[in-house]
């Protein structure tokens, strides 16, 4: 299926990007990519586009505020240190798009709080507001209070089955999960040398999940196992998915306009 047609009718897109994204390898933030990435969304904000940004980091940033040599080992001493981190990143973020003149908001959400209707449609509410007042809302998990992605035995995987959960809430268009790898391959890439990029995914098969390997980067909680499960959410809520490599140059831009890069996962209404 031709994907070309699938671009022109997003405008209120998810972009969710993992800590391997925001860190560099020895666990410092990458304020270069951090400060293209912030200056991509207000610009596409100016051309009306609806971006809400579901972004990890918390515990690396904390990690690097209190100068610690390795990450906390404790569910303690990890929803501490998350503590300090999501203060910081979200002091980083407003400052980055101030500097745009664009206004952010914190959105903290827990499992209990996706799966009660009537708190789920607080939060929907919440959103409606945020985004028809041009404010960019930056969403996380609750890690002082949820120890799901913390202990990565949970629903949420590094935020990736948060980003379609918050693009099935919200009614978003599009999830553009932003990765330190380019897309779905055929097999592990780190593996193999001939692995083979998929280009498009119409349908989640055994042996498609079976292809999907394990974790990435050390230095988020997901791997391709939890876009899999998001991929598998947001096809189901008719929500097109696409995993791509977020240290590719304005990668969300090429991406809206039309151009293929990643793998894109076709929502069920498409076909």
């Amino acid at each position: 299926m031709e994907d070309d047609n699938l671009h022109k009718k997003n405008k209120r897109v998810v972009v969710k990007v993992g800590t391997s994204t925001l860190t560099y390898e020895n666990g410092n933030i990458n304020l270069s990519r951090l400060e293209k990435l912030t200056r991509e969304i207000s610009d596409l904000t100016n051309r009306g586009y609806e971006i809400i940004l579901v972004s990890s980091g918390a515990i690396g940033m904390g990690k690097a505020k209190l100068k610690l040599t390795e990450k906390p080992k404790t569910i303690m001493e990890k929803q501490a240190v998350a503590a300090v981190g999501q203060c910081e990143l979200m002091a980083l973020y407003s400052r980055l798009f101030g500097e745009y003149s664009h206004t952010v908001a914190q959105v903290l959400l827990t499992r209990d709080v996706i799966e009660d209707k009537h708190m789920r449609n607080n939060v929907s509410n919440t959103f409606k507001v945020l985004l028809s007042r041009g404010i960019i809302p930056i969403v996380n998990e609750n890690d002082t209070v949820s120890i799901d992605e913390i202990e990565n035995v949970c629903r949420f995987g590094d935020n990736d089955k948060l980003g379609a959960i918050v693009a099935n809430v919200t009614n978003s268009d599009l999830l553009i999960i932003l990765s330190d790898i380019d897309g779905l391959y055929d097999c592990d890439p780190r593996k193999n040398e001939n692995a083979k990029l998929v280009e498009v995914v119409e349908e989640i098969d055994e042996k498609l999940e079976q292809s999907a390997g394990g974790a990435g980067s050390d230095a988020g909680t997901g791997g391709m196992k939890t876009k899999i499960e998001a991929a598998k959410l947001t096809m189901d809520s008719g929500i097109n998915m696409i995993i791509a490599n977020g240290s590719e140059e304005k990668s969300i831009d090429r991406i809206l306009s039309g151009e293929k890069i990643g793998t894109l996962f076709i929502g069920r209404s498409e076909k």
